[in-house]
């Protein structure tokens, strides 16, 4: 059977950039985490990071340098996790919440990688996860 166990995002320093998903995410850096590899632990997932020599950092939109992939964090309050994250280091980059405050924002890490801040319409956060209600 075939199981996803790691997302690996190169960086050019392990222990930072967990760091900062720490905070981003409330979740704390793993046990035995080093210079060499640090992960985070989401549910079955660990997000781990690991350094690379002469790292360039994606470009966000730029196709010269792409980003390759991102990450999306659902938030009950994207408000205040908008100010959260960039007190962290976050920059943001693109605002496509509408008036209504359901939408995304995109971001870049610290070294570059993007992310996205979602508020969904229909969606509720319980301790089990995310509950759609029906026809959203």
């Amino acid at each position: 059977m075939l199981r996803l166990t790691d997302v690996i995002i190169d960086c050019p320093d392990a222990m930072m950039l967990a760091a900062f998903y720490s905070e981003v995410t409330g979740l704390p850096v793993k046990a035995g985490s080093h210079d060499s590899w640090a992960g985070i632990q989401l549910g079955e997932i660990e997000l781990a990071f690991t350094p690379v020599e002469d790292y360039r950092a994606p470009q966000w939109p730029d196709g010269d340098h792409p980003k390759q992939f991102h990450l999306d964090f659902e938030v009950d309050d994207i408000e205040a996790e908008h100010r959260r994250v960039v007190a962290l280091g976050a920059t943001l980059h693109q605002d496509s919440v509408g008036r209504d405050g359901f939408g995304w924002r995109v971001y870049t890490d610290p070294v570059g990688h993007p992310f996205c801040l979602c508020r969904n319409k229909g969606v509720t956060w319980t301790d089990e996860g995310p509950v759609w209600q029906a026809g959203d």
